[in-house]
């Protein structure tokens, strides 16, 4: 008598199976759909390790001194610009970290040094212990392509590939600040890194 028990058993799982396949079969045909020829919404998040620790393939390519950018720039359209960063950035004094480090007075700032913030490994070894700083070249080179410019950055924005949204930006983070950090000297250098 126990046996024939777990024969039924045995036969309603089956039969419960061969059920729940023929509808998922026969649904397939019904409801079939076509993959599309072109997609809604390409998502483009190249991802070159090449450059190594430092970008010095992004430098290699800038065309135009940031410096001379920065003379052109536009604050306003910098701000209208910097609402996609706000996702992961607050930018008034004071503000909180959320996914990324608060940005109020980043221009200058050590890298990898706003309290409170878990910084990446590989942010912490290009700040080179709070040596270094968000200068105007190291902003630029970074909101171009931040995982070519810091092989490892937790950062996952893709980037600004125009320089002029870049130069707006960095004029709109230069505002926010007790005191903005003067623009850097058109007839200087340019920076190597």
């Amino acid at each position: 008598m126990n046996s024939s028990y777990v024969n039924m058993g045995v036969g309603a799982l089956l039969a419960t199976l061969f059920v729940l396949k023929s509808v998922s079969l026969a649904s397939g045909f019904i409801f079939h759909s076509e993959a599309p020829e072109k997609p809604g919404f390409a998502i483009v998040a190249a991802e070159d390790t090449s450059a190594g620790a430092g970008g010095k393939a992004a430098a290699a390519k800038q065309e135009t001194p940031i410096a001379q950018l920065l003379q052109k720039a536009d604050a306003k359209a910098g701000e209208s610009i910097f609402k996609k960063c706000q996702a992961c950035h607050d930018g008034t004094k004071g503000g909180p970290n959320k996914v990324g480090p608060n940005l109020f007075g980043v221009v200058d700032r050590p890298i990898a040094s706003h309290e409170g913030f878990g910084y990446s490994s590989a942010m912490k070894d290009f700040s080179k212990g709070s040596s270094e700083k968000w200068t105007y070249d190291h902003l630029y080179h970074f909101l171009e392509a931040p995982k070519k410019f810091i092989a490892g950055t937790a950062m996952g924005f893709a980037g600004l590939p125009k320089e002029e949204d870049r130069a707006n930006v960095i004029a709109y983070l230069r505002t926010l600040a007790d005191t903005p950090e003067p623009l850097p000297d058109v007839n200087a250098p340019a920076a190597t890194n």
